[in-house]
């Protein structure tokens, strides 16, 4: 074993679960939040300094960006918890194959990903009901947008392979590069070049694919199995059939949130301009909190996978208790911090009195219900580090999907307010957290039984 190996303080495997847990998620949670902070610099730049309809323009596109890059988030998800099983179970060699795979595999994802996002964006914006004024700015938005999906696909690939071993502190300096850099350059792009929307989503393509140079170039230069060599880059078979198969189901439970999202959408929309600017500046709250949130889920799905792996199942419980405690935590505090801070968080995006009250009537329902969404997020990656993928996504699709229409078309016109439209996030939680918890239990039991004679 490398002495690098043996030098890294974190353990997975080993050593108390509470300090290492928070160790390994407190750069994932700082790298989550700069991603979304530099993100949201795509929204306050063009609010602030675009032209007139910007922000609704760029505002409009947050769902439907969200549900595509979602599916790319959770391919790299999916490779985390591959990688984590490898590197738990000592196999270097399958860690270095599937390492490789994932590359090859990710790079072509993120391209097909880019076409769909791009040739299914006039449609599905005007299924939404997007304002006519926002139609023309928010296509453009797309389309330069999603140039840059392929770098973040293999940025969300290494991003995985570093966060199996324990190393989450390159993707958040690379990533902190890669933000500033996007920040510097909305500014340059809007206010010296005046290119308002074309202006910010150039940006962001920019700092995706410097992202992704950055942490390639990590990889080639890594003293582990997984080192990046072109010499290497082949598909395993089966190292492809167990990334997609963990990857593809982890993507498509992120992107069935924004596809229901997309219908909260169009009910967003059947209000005037106001509300949908309102709803655009309120929703960065929702992404902040659970992008912290979800380094907690990360942490869950890599403790689990390399408990897994090395056979250690008395520690695999202690790590989703622990991993929940910390997320539901985490939205607790940020939620009553937001609501306590609304006007203030609001007025970054707009000026505009009217605008900031709406955002207001968003955060009122949302800031009080952040935690809950803990129960059902840390269970699905719970799963996932077990290697259960399917039936957790049956149960989002069915919980966060399917419930979700029903309430925008069933319920949400009985009263036809922007409150009770709200309600149905933190309803539709509850109901799949339950689920969830209760597959979770029956595949943990089945996994202690598998782990009990080889256990530690």
């Amino acid at each position: 074993m490398h002495k690098d190996r043996a030098k890294r303080a974190l353990s997975m495997t080993q050593g108390p679960l509470l300090k290492n847990i928070l160790l390994f998620s407190l750069p994932l949670m700082f790298s989550n939040v700069l991603q979304v902070l530099f993100n949201m610099s795509d929204v306050a730049v063009v609010g602030r300094f675009g032209s007139a309809g910007a922000l609704g323009a760029v505002g409009s596109t947050t769902t439907y960006v969200a549900l595509f890059t979602g599916l790319l988030i959770g391919m790299g998800t999916g490779i985390n918890a591959v990688m984590a099983q490898r590197l738990g179970a000592e196999d270097e060699e399958g860690s270095a194959r599937a390492a490789h795979t994932a590359l090859i595999v990710s790079a072509a994802f993120g391209l097909l990903v880019a076409a769909l996002a791009m040739g299914l964006a006039r449609p599905v914006l005007l299924l939404m009901g997007t304002k006519p004024q926002f139609l023309e700015g928010a296509l453009l938005y797309v389309y330069i947008y999603f140039t840059g999906a392929a770098g973040t696909a293999l940025y969300n690939c290494g991003n995985g392979i570093f966060s199996a071993d324990g190393d989450t502190r390159k993707p958040l300096l690379f990533l902190t590069a890669a933000g500033v850099t996007n920040i510097l350059l909305n500014l340059f792009f809007v206010i010296v070049c005046n290119m308002s929307v074309a202006g910010v989503a150039l940006a962001s393509t920019i700092s995706q694919w410097l992202s992704c140079a950055l942490i390639l170039t990590a990889l080639a230069r890594a003293r582990r199995a997984y080192r990046l060599r072109l010499s290497r880059l082949r598909i395993d078979p089966a190292f492809a059939k167990s990334v997609l198969a963990t990857g593809i189901p982890a993507g498509i439970q992120n992107a069935i949130f924004q596809l229901a999202n997309l219908f909260i959408q169009a009910g967003i929309n059947t209000f005037d301009g106001t509300v949908v600017e309102g709803n655009s500046a309120a929703v960065n709250a929702d992404t902040i909190v659970f992008e912290l949130m979800a380094a907690f889920y990360t942490g869950c799905t890599s403790f689990i996978g390399q408990n897994f792996g090395a056979g250690k199942a008395e520690r695999i419980l202690p790590c989703y208790f622990v991993s929940l405690l910390y997320s539901f935590g985490s939205g607790l505090v940020c939620g009553l911090l937001l609501f306590a801070c609304a006007g203030a968080f609001l007025s970054i995006f707009t000026g505009e009195a009217a605008v900031i009250e709406a955002g207001r009537q968003r955060l009122a329902v949302m800031c009080f219900s952040y935690a809950l969404s803990a129960f059902m997020d840390n269970t699905i990656a719970a799963a996932r580090g077990l290697g259960k993928t399917v039936v957790p996504t049956v149960v989002v699709i069915l919980g966060s999907c399917v419930f979700r229409v029903f309430w925008v078309y069933c319920i949400f016109p009985l009263a036809g307010t922007t409150t009770m439209l709200y309600l149905l996030y933190p309803v539709s939680w509850t109901i799949t957290a339950a689920a969830e918890i209760a597959y979770f239990a029956f595949a943990y039991r089945r996994a202690k039984r598998v782990l009990q004679p080889q256990g530690n």
